[in-house]
């Protein structure tokens, strides 16, 4: 009978190890599944129970980060109020200004909106104080896209306007009139830039 060589040992433990790799990834596919299947319903379910909260606040890290988290106010229990849009004013080094619009929806085409309807979603949770921890980042993104070199960005306003629905007695809505609020100032500093 042949010795068996060094090789010929590995390639007979191939197929454990081989098993035991599919093994674990079945558990972190399964894993990753079931957190998710427990983990929305407990994100999107209103607030009826005081265990809700609890959950909620367990998975909201990640379900910020993610870009999963979801908001039904849309249609209950209360739906929202006001019509509103975000825009950040940038202060420059050299004392100018510029005023920069989050992209609206009503101003992009319908492959656009198809495209960037995350950003809708983003800002409209940007906007809550609940969401403050995003703000210097938001601030960030806006200032590296609108600097150069030779005149920086030295101060990044975010900037709400919005305009109340009214709803009329004949069932009808009006618009209020538009207000504004600059809700957070950040100072922008030189690697912030980069």
């Amino acid at each position: 009978m042949a010795s068996e060589t060094p090789e010929s040992k590995t390639n007979r433990n191939l197929p454990k190890r081989v098993g035991m790799l599919q093994r674990v990834k079945y558990v972190a596919i399964n894993a990753f599944l079931i957190f998710h299947l427990i983990a929305t319903p407990c994100w999107c379910i209103p607030n009826t129970s005081p265990l809700i909260p609890i959950c909620k606040n367990l998975v909201r890290p990640y379900f910020v980060w993610s870009g999963l988290f979801q908001s039904w106010d849309m249609f209950a229990p209360n739906p929202k109020s006001a019509n509103s849009y975000m825009e950040a004013i940038i202060l420059y080094k050299d004392r100018s200004s510029q005023l920069w619009s989050f992209p609206r929806m009503e101003n992009l085409s319908l492959t656009q909106r198809y495209i960037k309807e995350r950003y809708r979603k983003y800002e409209d949770n940007l906007q809550n104080n609940d969401n403050s921890e995003l703000w210097p980042d938001a601030a960030r993104r806006v200032a590296r896209l609108n600097s150069d070199a030779a005149n920086p960005a030295q101060s990044v306003l975010l900037v709400v306007r919005w305009s109340d629905i009214i709803p009329r007695t004949d069932g009808s809505y009006d618009r209020g009139p538009w207000d504004v609020n600059v809700f957070y100032s950040y100072p922008v500093k030189p690697e912030d830039l980069k």
